[in-house]
This record gives C-alpha cells, structure tokens and sequence, in this order.
C-alpha cells in the first residue's frame, strides 16, 4: 500500500516539478527583462530597512517554546510506532522519481 502510494506520489511530482521548474524560471527570466527594460524599480532603502527589521526579529525568536518540544517527541514517536508505511512510501516515492 505504502509503496504503490509512494510511487503515484514520486511520478506526480516529478510531472509537476518539471512544470515549477519552467514555470519559477520564466518568471525569473519575464522579472529580468523587465528590470533591464526599466519596467520594474528597487527601491533599496526599503528592502535595507525590512531586512535590519527581519535581523532583530530573528534575534528575539532563537529560543523555542516548550510546546514545540513536546510536538516534536510526539511525532517523532509516532514515526517509530509506525515506521512500515512510511518505509514503503518512501521506496515507492523514489522509484516513483526514477521511473
């Protein structure tokens, strides 16, 4: 069960990452040209005022909730309980990929 599940999700992903690919890239290219053509303007003052204002954010979020602790052991025993599934999964994901 686990594996042929897998395998859908590994095929289907691999359609649909190809089309993400194509899809971040043009838009990249489509941002450049207009960029280059003048379209599109930075304003680099804000972007330097957002990113000194992201830096102290991050500074007073490094400690983590004791919640977040708990959640973490949870799920990581839940894994271990059941591990076949996701084991099957997994496989069937990659050759899902190859394929």
């Amino acid at each position: 069960m686990g594996g042929v599940t897998g395998w859908c999700a590994g095929v289907l992903f691999q359609k649909v990452g190809k089309l993400a690919a194509l899809a971040v890239s043009g838009g990249f290219l489509l941002l450049h040209i207009a960029n280059h053509s003048g379209c599109v303007q930075t304003a680099w003052k804000r972007v330097e005022k957002d990113v000194n204002k992201a830096k102290k954010m991050k500074k007073g979020a490094n400690k983590e909730a004791p919640e977040i602790n708990t959640t973490s052991e949870e799920a990581i025993e839940f894994i271990r309980q059941n591990i076949v599934i996701p084991s099957g999964f997994v496989g069937g994901f990659l050759l899902g990929l190859a394929s």
